[in-house]
């Protein structure tokens, strides 16, 4: 019996071990339970980060790939704009082309005049002008577009980048928490999608650069023509500038003849109406005091006034029977009156007395043989005084006609 209470108080004396080893166990179950909630709950929540990073990313791509789409409208209209350079380019061809074919006209009859050339070559000039802007704005939009298009490829590639990134950290995440095959599946799901988005939007790229390229392409032609062009502008310049110094030599000669018949003019002129009173030899013409041809305030020739006029129509018809039928000469008949106002009488002011006094000198001219294609009459009133002053000797003085020989 006392073996058997010794047994009795051994077992009693282990039992405390057992317990404490118990609790011991239970304890480190607890904490790698605790240890185990707890990098559960770090995990979901990083994994709820990655996923929403991934949806910003997405989101981010979708308005890239509508960034896209809107440069791709952009081009179109681009292109629409190069084809309708393209056109100007050829309706300023076909201008360019009519103007040379109207400067060599005119070189071939001989009868273009240096005012005629100008403004030829201003038109030209012009038309040339407004061609080089309108392809310098196209190729600034061009060169813009190509800016914008590299930015969106740089963009691109960073938000590809990071997707990338995002995805290793989620793949790295996901395979703490979950199984092989589960993330496998997952990841092939997100991968799929995300290649999706990335499929489409390398294509939006593709297609954009290709169009890029063709307008590069496009361009580049412009520019050949328009340096064809620019270089058959230059010919042309050269030879309208040739054309304008022979023509201008040509009206020199012009000038000169001219002003033989002017000298011959003016000496049968001064041998007719030499110590006559009241006319004057100034510069390159005739000066008839008004009291030697009209009354006063009057538009009617004197009949001492008729008989000048008749002999100076005969020397005027014998110098124009001499003067070759290509040489536009004009005799122009200027009235001038004084600044003194008119009182009552037929004519309302100065400027009609003297219009209608060089229109009648004119007309008797006219009726005495002097082609009236080579007749101008003028009137002037009182604004070119002969002389300054208020006086009446410089009042008789304003008050006369003269008579100019010039070229047309």
């Amino acid at each position: 019996m006392a073996r058997a209470r010794r047994r009795g108080e051994n077992g009693l004396d282990a039992w405390p071990g057992y317990v404490d080893a118990l609790s011991t166990l239970l304890m480190v179950i607890i904490f790698v339970l605790l240890v185990f909630v707890l990098t559960q709950a770090f995990l979901t929540a990083t994994l709820a980060g990655r996923n929403d990073t991934l949806a910003k990313v997405s989101a981010e791509l979708q308005q890239l790939s509508n960034a896209l789409s809107l440069e791709k409208s952009q081009n179109a209209d681009l292109q629409l704009s190069v084809s309708r350079l393209g056109r100007d380019l050829n309706a300023a061809v076909a201008a360019r082309d009519a103007l040379s074919g109207q400067v060599a006209t005119l070189k071939q009859t001989g009868q273009a005049d240096q005012a005629t050339i100008a403004a030829r070559t201003a038109d030209l000039a012009r038309l040339q002008a407004e061609l080089d802007k309108t392809v310098t704005a196209d190729k600034a939009t061009i060169q813009a577009r190509l800016a914008d298009i590299a930015k969106l490829e740089s963009q691109t590639q960073a938000l590809t980048a990071l997707r990338d990134e995002l995805e290793k950290q989620a793949q790295n995440a996901a395979a703490a928490t979950i199984t092989e095959q589960d993330r496998r599946a997952a990841v092939r799901a997100q991968l799929k999608d995300e290649k999706r988005l990335g499929d489409s939007a390398r294509a939006q790229i593709a297609l954009l650069n290709r169009q890029v390229e063709e307008l590069r392409v496009q361009f580049a032609s412009v520019q050949l023509a328009l340096g064809i062009e620019t270089q058959k502008s230059r010919a042309k310049d050269i030879e309208i500038d040739n054309l304008g110094q022979k023509l201008n030599i040509a009206l020199a000669e012009k000038v000169e003849e001219l002003r033989q018949y002017r000298s011959e003019f003016f000496g049968k002129l001064r041998i007719l109406l030499a110590d006559k009173p009241g006319i004057q030899v100034i510069g390159d013409r005739f000066v008839f005091q008004s009291e030697v041809l009209f009354p006063l305030g009057k538009a009617d020739l004197t009949p001492a006034g008729v008989s000048q006029m008749i002999a100076i129509a005969a020397t005027i018809k014998d110098i124009a029977a001499t003067i070759p039928p290509d040489l536009h000469w004009i005799l122009r008949v200027d009235g001038h009156t004084d600044p003194q106002p008119l009182r009552g009488g037929t004519f309302a002011s100065n400027w009609e007395l003297s219009a209608a006094r060089a229109i009648t000198v004119v007309q008797l001219l006219i009726t005495f043989g002097v082609p009236p294609e080579h007749l101008a009459a003028t009137g002037f009133g009182e604004f070119q005084p002969f002389s300054a002053g208020d006086t009446k000797d410089a009042y008789a003085k304003d008050r006369r006609i003269e008579l100019r020989l010039t070229d047309r």
